[in-house]
């Protein structure tokens, strides 16, 4: 076989060229996220967008300016809690109770969040734990005699055990 210096020459500058493009398809370098500020004044306005979308059947829309208003103002358990149903009822159940999640670290003591967070818990997610936790934690902030959350605190205790 006879040395070929072109060959050689072209050989090596293919394979600089595979490193180099094998690099530049290594992995992306993230830069972390701009937190969002806070607007409560325009998360009121986009909550007043999906209230008024959802009085009218569209639900999407109103999903999208719920998920505005709460981007902006995540404090609102009104709309946290509004959004989580219409999620819900979209059978978005982990991205609705992941929300109600987020709102009770915003708004611990709202009974309907613990309630609506039990709800798709037990019945959609079949976290039993969570539901237990979240339905008695109704039940303390109600502090009523609600004998249908009673009965069933009194089934999941039984299904646990």
């Amino acid at each position: 076989m006879t040395f070929n210096p072109f060959r050689k020459t072209v050989l090596r500058s293919v394979l600089l060229l595979l490193l180099v493009l094998g690099g530049c398809a290594g992995q992306e370098i993230r830069q972390p996220k701009e937190s969002v500020k806070t607007d409560p004044e325009l998360a009121a306005k986009f909550e007043k967008e999906g209230r008024t979308a959802f009085e009218e059947g569209r639900k999407g829309t109103a999903v999208k300016a719920w998920k505005k208003a709460v981007e902006l103002d995540p404090t609102h358990a009104v709309t946290v809690n509004n959004l989580a149903l219409v999620l819900k009822d979209q059978h978005r159940f982990a991205e609705a109770a992941k929300l109600l999640e987020a709102g009770l670290v915003h708004s611990p003591d709202v009974a309907e969040l613990h309630f609506n967070l039990a709800v798709i818990a037990e019945l959609y997610l079949l976290d039993l734990e969570t539901a237990l936790v979240h339905y008695n934690r109704y039940r303390e902030l109600t502090e009523e005699d609600d004998q249908q959350v009673a009965g069933w605190i009194a089934d999941l205790e039984r299904r646990l055990e």
